[in-house]
């Protein structure tokens, strides 16, 4: 086997490392935010509104990197669970802006650990998580500098 052909082995893919990160990570959050009653996509919402409230649904998903159409059935499911609610804007019926309730706004405390819970299960602290996620800013469409704080 050449050096040439050695890039080819799949254990060698970052394709292949970060699709299979991506699912262990979604695995390893699964029970985490069981006990809040949300799955890893209805977190990312909640945190993007926890972040920002009231936001229109094109803003929510454009932060959240997907598709209107991908938001609008968790933002609904979330809505039924009555964690935030749909509004049409007083400014212009056509913006549908979403806006955490009361219930929304007291899950973020319940959510606080979340983030160490992740940290303790994969055995790393915060500065080795930021170091690994700005490592991936590339693939993520945005510069590390432009990252968050962790996780």
């Amino acid at each position: 086997m050449t050096a040439s052909d050695d890039l080819l082995r799949l254990e060698n893919q970052l394709c292949f490392a970060v699709v299979t990160a991506a699912r262990n990570v979604v695995a390893i959050y699964r029970p985490i935010l069981e006990p809040l009653g949300l799955t890893h996509p209805q977190y990312l919402v909640m945190l993007a509104l926890w972040e920002r409230a009231p936001r229109t649904l094109t803003d929510l998903a454009s932060d959240l990197a997907m598709e209107p159409a991908t938001a609008s059935p968790l933002v609904k499911r979330l809505e039924s669970d009555g964690l935030v609610m749909r509004e049409r804007s007083p400014q212009d019926e056509r913006r549908l802006e979403i806006t955490l309730t009361a219930a929304g706004t007291a899950l973020r405390t319940r959510a606080l650990d979340v983030p160490h819970q992740v940290m303790r299960a994969v055995g790393m602290d915060l500065d080795e998580v930021a170091l690994l996620r700005d490592g991936l800013s590339a693939f993520a469409g945005r510069r590390a500098t432009e990252s968050p704080a962790a996780p």
